[in-house]
C-alpha cells in the first residue's frame, strides 16, 4: 500500500528543481482537499477558525513545532478566531511535494483539535 503524504517527511529542497505543474499539484491537493490552490499553482492556502484567540494562538504554536520538525515553514496570519496558512517552496519559487505533505500534517493537527476525521472540518 502506497505511504499517504502525512506518513512522508520532508526532504531538504536546495532549489534547481522546477516547481510542481498544475495537474501535479491538483493530484496531490487530493490528500489535502481543504486547501486552496492560488497564484498560478504557485502556493497553497488554508484558512482554519476557532472560538477564540487562545485557541488560535495554541494552533499556531503547534503548526510552528511541525514546521521546526520538518525543517519546511509556512506563512501564518492569525488573530481573533483564526488563522490563515500559507505554504510555497520559495527557494524554488513554486509548490514542491513538501508543501502538500506540509498541508495534510497541519490537517491532521486540525483534526485533533476539533475531534473529528481528517477531510472533515
Amino acid at each position: 500500500m502506497p505511504m499517504t503524504l502525512a506518513e512522508k517527511t520532508c526532504t531538504p529542497c536546495r532549489g534547481g528543481v522546477p516547481p510542481l505543474e498544475r495537474a501535479e499539484a491538483e493530484a496531490l491537493l487530493a490528500q489535502a482537499p481543504d486547501w486552496a490552490l492560488l497564484d498560478e499553482a504557485r502556493r497553497i492556502e488554508r484558512g482554519f477558525r476557532f472560538a477564540n484567540f487562545r485557541e488560535a494562538a495554541k494552533f499556531v504554536a503547534l503548526v510552528g513545532e511541525l514546521a521546526e520538525a520538518e525543517g519546511h515553514h509556512p506563512d501564518i496570519a492569525f488573530g481573533w478566531g483564526y488563522a490563515t496558512v500559507s505554504l510555497q517552496t520559495k527557494k524554488i519559487k513554486g509548490l514542491h511535494e513538501n508543501d502538500v505533505i506540509m498541508a495534510t500534517k497541519i490537517d491532521r493537527i486540525f483534526s485533533r483539535w476539533q475531534g473529528l476525521p481528517a477531510g472533515r472540518m
